[in-house]
């Protein structure tokens, strides 16, 4: 059966990128920021990349908050995507900026040593035991990373990374499901991810 499949158009870049690694399962998938278009749908993917402050004003400007905070169908927040679904980012440099507050937990720079940062490349993820949204996806895969900026391990961790620190690589409360890699430039794995999201 055809789903309704959106991707929320947070005003960030790199939309079209999940946009045509959804469409190569040979899913039909439409990209929007009207409130009707984006409650109707099946499911939803939150994408972003930039700054959590200029992602939130922009989710703000377009009105979305209290739309994307009142979904009941599957939401998955990719990369920023993901940091913007907990309740604040210390991003910005000077005071921390509040999300979307569907998930506990809070956006901290990561504390690597003397690692790099950003955590930029491919990493192992391990699931917690039994997560759907990693059907099919071995403990240890690599998935493609860019950030310098996570979320802490928590009850609602639903698979972590080690980079320096352990962190949440994805995250998972009620419908709500998000992802600090890239599935969509995560080769084979992402795309296993991104089908199993579409088949929850």
């Amino acid at each position: 059966m055809a789903q309704n499949i959106v991707i929320v158009n947070t005003g960030c870049a790199n939309i079209s990128s999940v946009k045509f690694a959804v469409e190569r399962l040979g899913v039909k998938v439409e990209v929007s920021d009207n409130l009707t278009i984006i409650k109707s749908a099946d499911k939803v993917f939150l994408p972003g990349v930039g700054s959590a402050n200029a992602a939130m004003a922009s989710i703000e400007q377009k009105q979305l908050v209290t739309t994307i905070q009142g979904l009941t169908q599957p939401v998955l927040g990719i990369c920023l995507g993901m940091q913007l679904m907990v309740e604040k980012s210390a991003e910005s440099l000077t005071d921390s900026t509040p999300c979307l507050n569907l998930i506990p937990g809070e956006v901290k720079r990561m504390q690597v040593g003397d690692l790099r940062l950003p955590h930029m490349g491919w990493n192992t993820v391990k699931p917690v035991a039994g997560a759907r949204l990693f059907k099919g996806i071995p403990s240890g895969t690599y998935f493609y990373f860019v950030h310098s900026f996570a979320v802490d391990i928590s009850e609602f961790t639903l698979a972590s990374c080690q980079y320096g620190m352990k962190f949440s690589a994805a995250l998972h409360k009620d419908n709500f499901f998000g992802v600090q890699f890239h599935p969509e430039r995560s080769s084979d794995a992402g795309a296993q991810l991104l089908k199993n999201f579409i088949e929850l």
